[in-house]
């Protein structure tokens, strides 16, 4: 999926992505490695926007990965989060304004401003921490409508998003996974 090029600088970014503590960020995993000095600082952060590589690809592979160690036998057992990415700027434009799930309640409605992604995860039991984990393999962008009406598209909202995510895990995990408005099972 990566040249050999630039596979070296993605290692780096794996690990100190996996070592960084908080936010995790491509400078806060190279400064976690040590490279804050590196004279090739700025070409890690064209990594993600430059390089010729297929985060469907990625995500795809992780998610064989995170099946080999996890679930080798047994249902698939997916689960879906969105999330508001509070950013500004004149480039950020596929921004919206939706309801913040963590400041809201019943009767008090809060707005945040931002770009809403979706995450699909893998749901799986870690035998030594004795709980379920929520995997994270794909994430998708979810434009605002007004982004969307103003580039003449047709808008798709968080359910069609979830659909299709879904379908393209069906695709990739064969017929034996059927998806239903509770999640997704296995077929047999």
């Amino acid at each position: 999926m990566f040249s050999a090029r630039v596979w070296p600088q993605v290692q780096l970014l794996v690990v100190g992505a996996l070592l960084s503590p908080g936010k995790r960020t491509v400078t806060a995993a190279l400064r976690v490695l040590g490279l804050a000095d590196d004279p090739r600082f700025g070409t890690f952060h064209h990594l993600m926007s430059r390089a010729r590589w297929s985060s469907l690809q990625v995500s795809r592979v992780l998610l064989n990965l995170l099946l080999t160690a996890f679930v080798p036998s047994g249902p698939l057992i997916l689960g879906l989060d969105d999330t508001t990415l509070r950013r500004t700027g004149l480039k950020i434009s596929a921004r919206g304004i939706c309801r913040d799930p963590v400041r809201s309640s019943h009767g008090h409605f809060v707005k945040a401003s931002g770009l809403r992604w979706l995450s699909l995860m893998l749901l799986t039991p870690i035998p030594w921490v004795h709980r379920v984990w929520a995997c994270p393999f794909l994430t998708a962008l979810v434009p605002s409508q007004r982004y969307n009406e103003q580039r003449g598209r047709r808008h798709k909202t968080l359910t069609d998003w979830a659909r299709q995510m879904l379908r393209v895990v069906q695709r990739w995990c064969g017929a034996a996974v059927v998806w239903c408005s509770g999640g997704v099972q296995d077929g047999s």
